[in-house]
């Protein structure tokens, strides 16, 4: 890698920081947003409550409501467990999928997390080169001024003795 000497070349060379939910949600299909969207509302505990109060209900009103009220009287109980079934069956892979592109979401917010301190390290190091240029220039003052002393000691220490 070439020695950078400004903070200006050093920004010419990296290019901008990208923005990668941006790039993200705009790369995803209609379908893939779909997938995220199911994805999201199903893993939560708000979908769950609701299914187990769906299946409570269910099962509750065609074992105990009067006869002519069961719209699915008890041996046909194992209607919702297919419908059940049926549910997991469709949402497994809609999981899986939305599970995926969460995933390359966040790899590549990890590309990108890469790249900014990638960044940061080049400019920290510009920094440091222009701080070690400091410090000799600095250095080399301080020595000129150590001589400047000595030769002014010097020549007090000769006008004295010649008193």
């Amino acid at each position: 890698m070439a020695e950078i000497k400004s903070i200006a070349e050093l920004r010419a060379a990296s290019g901008p920081i990208r923005n990668v939910n941006i790039e993200h949600k705009e790369g995803m299909s209609p379908l893939n947003r779909l997938a995220v969207k199911i994805t999201d509302k199903v893993g939560t505990m708000g979908f769950f409550i609701t299914i187990f109060i769906w299946t409570i209900g269910w099962l509750g009103w065609n074992i105990m409501a009067p006869e002519q009220y069961k719209f699915d009287p008890f041996p046909a109980c194992v209607f919702w467990l297919f419908l059940s079934n049926m549910i997991q069956i469709f949402l497994m892979p809609l999981l899986m999928i939305g599970q995926n592109l969460q995933s390359q979401h966040a790899e590549a917010r990890a590309e990108a997390d890469f790249e900014v301190n990638t960044k940061a390290e080049l400019e920290i190091e510009v920094i440091l080169q222009h701080l070690q240029q400091q410090n000799d220039v600095l250095q080399g003052q301080n020595s000129v001024l150590s001589e400047q002393n000595k030769n002014i000691l010097e020549i007090l220490n000769r006008l004295e003795n010649k008193k």
